[in-house]
């Protein structure tokens, strides 16, 4: 593995970097965020949609940049479900769909949901357990089923739907102003609101067979394809907010005095800043070596789950210790601190559990 990054992907890096330091972090603590106009510069700024032209390496070099700010991937537009959504399309769509949906995602000018985890007692993170079902009908396919957590659902146009047909299970991409779509709920949720996360019911859904994404019988594989990335993209997103968040705690303890000294003079913060170093390095080395593997075209499977696990659990601790050292200034809003430790807790959950992982890592090692 050659750790020397490409001279253009590096100036991609900048310019991203300043455009989230500049332009979006300013706009963090606006009430209402104009996410529209913050889109429009980064167009200006050449930085729009930054990933799709880009290999795996190249999209978590830039994303960990994006995610230095919670509104930054949605500024750039390479935010999740619209990103990994992207990425499928890209893949599988027929040109007819990449017409309709791909095309008009990618300038912005719709936004999509992935609608696979269902309420209990249906699938959530055991996809066998579905209960959505596609059945045959004249000229397509009836749907009916519940979905939650569908994240983006209340403005999508449009929503990439698992259903089971048969024993295995089908992708369709499915308007969210098909008869028969609609949604129940957001879900209220911890953290902030700026996407929501939804329950949609589909009762007889109709589509037509051009609404198949892939081949039929496909949609676990597809399911794969899409959340492997996904998975080392999440990370990287997340350890630019936990970079920033260190950043921001060791900027503090050098200020901040007590004891007779800066809290940097303390061995225990010295500790805290020393742990979180550590595994910052490694959460990175560890997902761009799964990129690596990818861009190789051979099987990371077993080094997104580690990823998955071991990056989502260390950015939750690094985070934390970044507040602890920030102490009453941690947990006030006046830094993006708490902001951080709220919508963190959830990545250890979405995309695959850490339990699961580990579960599914471990059944591969005694497998070997």
């Amino acid at each position: 593995m050659d750790f020397e990054l490409p001279a253009g992907l590096i100036e991609l890096r900048e310019r991203v970097a300043a455009f989230v330091r500049d332009e979006v972090i300013p706009r963090e603590r606006d009430e209402r965020p104009d996410v529209d106009a913050l889109r429009d510069k980064a167009r200006s700024a050449g930085v729009f949609v930054p990933h799709l032209k880009l290999d795996t390496i190249g999209m978590c070099v830039v994303f960990e940049q994006a995610g230095r700010s919670l509104l930054g991937p949605s500024a750039l537009h390479c935010a999740a479900p619209d990103e990994g959504n992207m990425h499928l399309l890209s893949l599988f769509a027929t040109p007819e769909q990449r017409t309709r949906f791909l095309d008009p995602l990618i300038e912005g000018k719709i936004s999509s949901c992935f609608a696979m985890t269902e309420p209990a007692p249906g699938a959530g993170s055991d996809p066998s357990m579905m209960l959505t079902r596609a059945e045959r009908v004249d000229g397509g396919w009836e749907i009916t089923g519940r979905k939650w957590f569908a994240t983006g659902a209340s403005s999508a146009a449009f929503a990439v739907v698992m259903a089971k047909t048969g024993d295995d299970a089908t992708m369709f991409l499915v308007p969210a102003t098909t008869p028969g779509f609609r949604l129940i709920r957001s879900i209220p949720t911890m953290g902030t609101h700026d996407i929501t996360h939804d329950e949609i019911e589909l009762n007889r859904v109709r589509v037509g067979d051009d609404a198949v994404l892939g081949e039929v019988n496909d949609g676990f594989k597809l399911a794969q394809v899409r959340l492997g990335p996904a998975r080392l993209t999440h990370c990287m997103r997340w350890l630019g907010a936990a970079q920033r968040a260190l950043e921001i705690a060791t900027a503090r303890a050098k200020e901040r005095e007590a004891f007779g000294k800066p809290l940097a003079g303390h061995e225990a913060v010295q500790w805290m800043i020393a742990d979180s170093e550590i595994e910052l390095h490694a959460s990175r080395l560890m997902t761009m070596h799964a990129a690596w593997k990818h861009d190789c075209g051979e099987d990371m499977r077993h080094e997104a789950s580690m990823c998955k696990v071991f990056v989502s659990e260390a950015v939750n601790r690094v985070i934390d210790r970044a507040i602890q050292i920030c102490g009453a200034l941690g947990i006030s809003a006046d830094t993006p601190l708490e902001q951080f430790y709220r919508e963190a807790r959830a990545f250890r959950i979405y995309d695959g559990p850490s339990e699961v992982h580990r579960f599914v890592i471990a059944r591969r090692v005694l497998k070997r």
